[in-house]
């Protein structure tokens, strides 16, 4: 099943203005960086190009951290264990930020003086960086806290106490889709999606149990492990081997693949269908 490319790109969208905020700020950590690493900095050639060379190493590290917070997106959600999520993405961006600026400065230290870089870059250098890789970790796990608190607001329509729908991002907007038009939560790959009456697929950050909670239970069924169905696209059922239940959809709704509902869950089911 594709998932449409707009939403896709939002994903990597989540946390503007993070790119206008950062290529502004990466030459201003430089700076402070080399006021407290050199204590006599002159105006000449040499600071000059020292400070381009650190600014452009903290372009190439910043931009491999927020490629790798951005798969952590798809891979490692924050729900349902947020603590795991953030002490996981902290733990593997400062080592991969530190790693590469680490490296490259190894390389450009043979390349230009033929020799290993000094052991005070380990010592002092290297974890005053380590601390700003903390400082960036802290911006993108507050604007993904930040993002959920002006979602929760859509949420909630016109101070209703209870949800009435889920927020999703439409390019660079957040709209909310009201129960009543969702046709089918559904896990695929490394994806949760919801896909609405008129079937159109948008990506979903909370995992399929955290949905199941929230969905009304009189028009939402848990099918199986992958599958969260609205009643409203269930033409019919049959038993098939094992006391297990094919589910039939209407003729509108197509899927590529078959429903299944388990022995376990089957008695269940036919409860909710029929009532």
């Amino acid at each position: 099943m594709n998932i449409d490319i707009e939403e896709n790109l939002t994903q990597k969208e989540k946390y503007y203005p993070d790119v206008i905020i950062f290529l502004i700020a990466i030459p201003i950590i430089s700076a402070i960086n080399f006021h407290l690493t050199y204590t006599n900095i002159q105006a000449n050639s040499f600071y000059l190009v020292r400070f381009l060379i650190d600014t452009a190493q903290g372009y190439i590290a910043w931009w491999a951290v927020r490629l790798l917070i951005i798969n952590l997106d798809t891979r490692i959600p924050f729900e349902p264990d947020p603590a795991r999520r953030i002490l996981l993405q902290t733990i593997l961006t400062t080592f991969t930020g530190v790693l590469l600026i680490a490296l490259t400065t190894e390389a450009l230290s043979l390349m230009i003086k033929k020799e290993w870089a000094p052991f005070h870059f380990y010592s002092k250098d290297l974890l005053i960086i380590s601390i700003w890789f903390l400082v960036i970790n802290g911006f993108y796990i507050g604007m993904y806290f930040y993002r959920q608190w002006k979602e929760k607001k859509v949420f909630y329509a016109q101070g209703n106490s209870k949800p009435c729908g889920f927020p999703v991002k439409k390019g660079n907007q957040v709209i909310l889709v009201w129960f009543e038009e969702i046709s089918m939560f559904l896990v695929d790959a490394e994806y949760i999606l919801l896909i609405d009456s008129a079937g159109k697929k948008f990506l979903m950050d909370l995992s399929l149990d955290k949905i199941e909670k929230k969905v009304p239970g009189s028009d939402f069924f848990r099918l199986n492990r992958q599958v969260i169905a609205n009643k409203k696209i269930i033409k019919g059922f049959k038993k098939i081997e094992n006391g297990k239940l094919l589910i039939q959809l209407i003729e509108s709704f197509d899927l590529s693949q078959d429903l299944i509902v388990s022995r376990t869950k089957a008695s269940s089911f036919r409860s909710w269908f029929l009532n």
